[in-house]
């Protein structure tokens, strides 16, 4: 259950039903047994051999490689959480507006900057509430977790159950065997990123293999149990959506509002209303609630105890009294409203929320790329590395496997930096093209950064003196504005400017930082 609440929840199954349609059950039905069935117990047997460090995605590369791909891995792994908090943030809104007025007109009305400004507003109050709420919230979110599994199979049953009462129609026709086979395309490798963001995570539960009274057969048995709970939740709920949804006619907003839509419609069906809307709206606001405060201080902490001080400033790794890292929630909170900031030209607010939706299906599956790196390290020197549980013990086609879904999860990560749920080549198209590629950088590049500025530390005593710093900072936020503003206008006739005004921030940036800090050592 503890692995089921990381991998998959039915707003998963919304998004990816709203890029392939009906096609999606024989897209899940190949990535469960092609991907998520190996993914899962290659994560057992990699737990299983970093038990006595944590079992953490961070400690497996470092345990393979060295101890800077290790810092870096944890620092892409907290970069792609980023987008996904933003994302929570956003649910958290979309979930109390359907939960107070029942329909989707609270967001529908208000303007992007609005939406912005009180998604900002609802991270910085959970940045504060986290210290006296995080063991209350971890509570929240287990029960969540599991009444958004119990919401969800009673969705399905209740679809299916429907469906038979109505005499099987359903709301896609026609429903035969060509409906549900995908157009595999340019267009269909551009949604297999959002398909493995869907479905990864288990990693997270990899300490817990060697608490098991018999590792070596009752974690397959676990990570089994997981395919097929994932399999049945993935397949027959698309089916369900089918009922409900004219696949071939979408909503615009599907991605944002599509899992109350559905709550909605069974009520109706049922001739009660909206009854089964409110419970699922405010089962998603408590689950919501509760992951995006967990996820701010569990990230945050995960990065700067995770690294050390070889890599990580000491500015970063400061705490207050309590413990916490309060400059690691000030640049968790700066990079939020970065990536917040770059979305708030985009047309319409649903755009805004496909778009970051979209953002996490670049990220997630490029740092899922560190799992099999790691189990292919494992297994090319297998003799140093023992381990109560084996997946597949012939060592070569193990390593073929981890190879195989590395390379299929870098090109889905690669495909999906082209932009989704907007007109090819449209204006706002190549906007969320530049921004996609922005937002990548920023958040991977600066954990290159980091480890340079902590050399500055040790080498001077501070990286940088206090008017570096509000220089390089002011000129960073204009620079930003700037380009984000421009390109919010009209990208495409802008775009000499924009890469001027990028080049000329950098070069300043570069000059002004690699002044010697006048507070130095002597």
């Amino acid at each position: 259950m503890m692995g089921f609440v990381t991998v998959i929840g039915f707003e998963d199954i919304m998004y990816n039903f709203k890029n392939q349609g009906m096609g999606v059950i024989t897209s899940w039905i190949i990535m469960m047994i092609l991907y998520v069935a190996p993914y899962s117990l290659m994560v057992g047997q990699l737990g299983s051999i970093f038990n006595s460090e944590g079992g953490g995605l961070s400690s497996w590369i470092r345990g393979t490689n060295n101890e800077f791909l290790g810092y870096f891995t944890a620092w892409t792994y907290w970069a792609a959480s980023i987008p996904y908090v933003v994302d929570t943030a956003q649910s958290v809104i979309v979930g109390f507006g359907w939960a107070f007025t029942g329909d989707y007109k609270f967001q529908a009305n208000m303007p992007n900057s609005e939406f912005t400004l009180l998604t900002f507003i609802v991270f910085i109050a959970f940045i504060f509430v986290q210290r006296h709420l995080s063991n209350s919230m971890e509570v929240l979110s287990t029960i969540g977790g599991i009444a958004m599994f119990a919401m969800t199979v009673l969705f399905i049953i209740m679809s299916v159950t429907g469906l038979m009462k109505s005499g099987g129609h359903m709301a896609t026709q026609p429903m035969n065997i060509h409906t549900i086979i995908p157009k595999f395309d340019l267009k269909y490798l551009t949604t297999i990123g959002l398909l493995i963001y869907a479905i990864n995570g288990c990693e997270l539960i990899a300490p817990y293999v060697t608490q098991l009274k018999k590792p070596k057969t009752e974690f397959p048995k676990a990570m089994l149990t997981l395919v097929l709970m994932t399999t049945f939740l993935t397949i027959f709920g698309s089916f369900s959506l089918g009922i409900f949804f004219d696949a071939n006619n979408l909503p615009n907003d599907l991605k944002m509002n599509g899992d109350y839509y559905a709550f909605q419609a069974l009520g109706q069906q049922y001739g009660v209303g909206n009854l089964f809307m409110y419970i699922y709206a405010w089962t998603a606001v408590i689950y919501m609630c509760a992951r995006l405060a967990v996820l701010l201080d569990a990230m945050t902490r995960m990065l700067i105890s995770d690294t050390g001080k070889k890599y990580m400033p000491k500015f970063l790794r400061k705490t207050n009294n309590a413990g916490l890292p309060v400059n690691g929630y000030l640049l968790t909170t700066v990079l939020s409203g970065f990536i917040m900031l770059l979305g708030v030209f985009l047309p319409e607010m649903n755009d805004i929320f496909n778009w970051l939706l979209n953002l996490n299906g670049i990220i997630s599956p490029g740092v899922t790329c560190w799992v099999f790196y790691a189990f292919m390290r494992v297994r090319k020197n297998s003799h140093k590395f023992q381990s109560d549980y084996t997946f597949i013990k012939n060592d070569k086609l193990a390593y073929s496997f981890g190879l195989f879904l590395l390379v299929v999860t870098a090109i889905a990560t690669v495909f999906s930096i082209a932009p989704q749920d907007v007109a090819a080549y449209s204006g706002t198209w190549w906007y969320e093209l530049s921004i996609n590629i922005i937002a990548v950088i920023i958040l991977i590049g600066l954990g290159a950064i980091l480890p340079l500025i902590r050399k500055r530390e040790e080498k001077y005593g501070d990286a940088f003196d206090h008017t570096q710093w509000t220089i390089m900072i002011s000129l960073t936020i204009v620079s930003i504005v700037s380009i984000v503003w421009l390109g919010g206008t009209n990208y495409s006739a802008k775009i000499a400017l924009i890469s001027f005004i990028a080049c000329t921030c950098l070069l300043l940036l570069w000059l002004v930082g690699r002044r010697k800090p006048i507070t130095s050592k002597q």
